[in-house]
């Protein structure tokens, strides 16, 4: 998934422990065997190669999880969506060095994305593209995906406090540390990440992160966000930062990308559900208003200047 999981758990002995790490792990591979992109054997790439020539019959997984993305996408009215990755390319984030697009680049990007040239057939668990060049990535929630199954791995195995995070951006807490009222997770400041913005306490929920850190570009004085808006083409601007806590990591990554591009107008819609979250919104812009808390239940520090 091209980041660095961890996991952080309590057990009787370090035997337990080692045998209980393996299988989380082993669970955090097996889902990206089905979903990465980057890999010609897996599920996702065999739909991404044969789906805009003809219908292809799914496991439920796979088709359960793309359902539920287009849901993020219908709900979010486009704000969210799995078919972003060619305009991602067309603005140059994939390689990391970010450029402006032509205006023929662009068209040609648009015309191969948008969720809804995605056809799902429930009876038969069938996925089809209506455009030619429409590709699925799942890098949006495919992480989060992967913590809620390794969680249930664990809780399955007797775990009842745990950790796990995917790249620090996305958090999954099972109870808590003992004698402890939850996991401590420090949101950062994203004009100071040595500052703690907030202090969230996470028990049996999860936390995502979607901002725009080291991940932009400058361009004739202006800074270009890696999180393209689906519905434009055009990269997020206004946005720096959104941190998330849901019932599920699956929806914590969903929400806070929809929330990145959707912006504070529409968030309190979006994240008071369902599922019900909270949120803690950081815009760019200067003074007082820069941060809104929605619904989120610890301190909020003031922003570094």
């Amino acid at each position: 998934m091209g980041t660095t999981v961890e996991v952080y758990l309590y057990a009787p002995s370090s035997v337990r422990a080692a045998a209980l790490l393996e299988a989380a792990f082993a669970e955090v591979e097996r889902v990206e065997a089905a979903l990465s992109n980057y890999r010609p054997t897996s599920e996702l790439s065999r739909i991404n190669a044969a789906a805009a020539t003809a219908p292809v019959t799914t496991d439920p997984e796979v088709f359960g999880l793309i359902a539920r993305a287009l849901d993020y996408s219908r709900r979010s009215e486009g704000a969210f969506d799995i078919t972003v990755g060619p305009l991602v390319k067309a603005w140059g984030f994939f390689d990391g060095a970010g450029r402006y697009p032509s205006d023929d680049e662009l068209a040609d990007a648009r015309a191969r994305s948008g969720w809804r040239q995605v056809d799902l057939d429930e009876t038969t668990r069938r996925v089809r593209f209506l455009a030619p060049g429409l590709e699925l990535d799942l890098g949006a929630i495919g992480k989060g995906w992967a913590l809620d199954c390794a969680a249930a791995t664990l809780r399955r195995n007797g775990v009842r406090a745990a950790l796990l995070s995917a790249g620090q951006s996305t958090y999954y807490a099972i109870g808590a540390p003992p004698h402890e009222r939850g996991w401590p997770i420090h949101v950062t400041d994203p004009q100071d990440t040595t500052r703690t913005l907030s202090t969230a306490l996470l028990r049996d929920q999860a936390l995502s992160t979607s901002g725009t850190g080291e991940q932009s570009f400058e361009l004739g004085g202006q800074r270009y966000s890696h999180i393209v808006d689906p519905r434009t083409g055009q990269p997020v601007a206004g946005m720096a930062q959104v941190t998330v806590t849901a019932p599920t990591a699956t929806d914590s990554d969903a929400l806070a990308t929809a929330i990145f591009v959707l912006g504070p107008e529409r968030a309190t819609e979006l994240i008071r559900g369902p599922p019900a979250g909270a949120a803690l919104l950081v815009m760019e812009a200067s003074g007082e208003g820069r941060v809104l808390a929605l619904d989120w239940p610890e301190r909020v520090a003031r922003l570094s200047r």
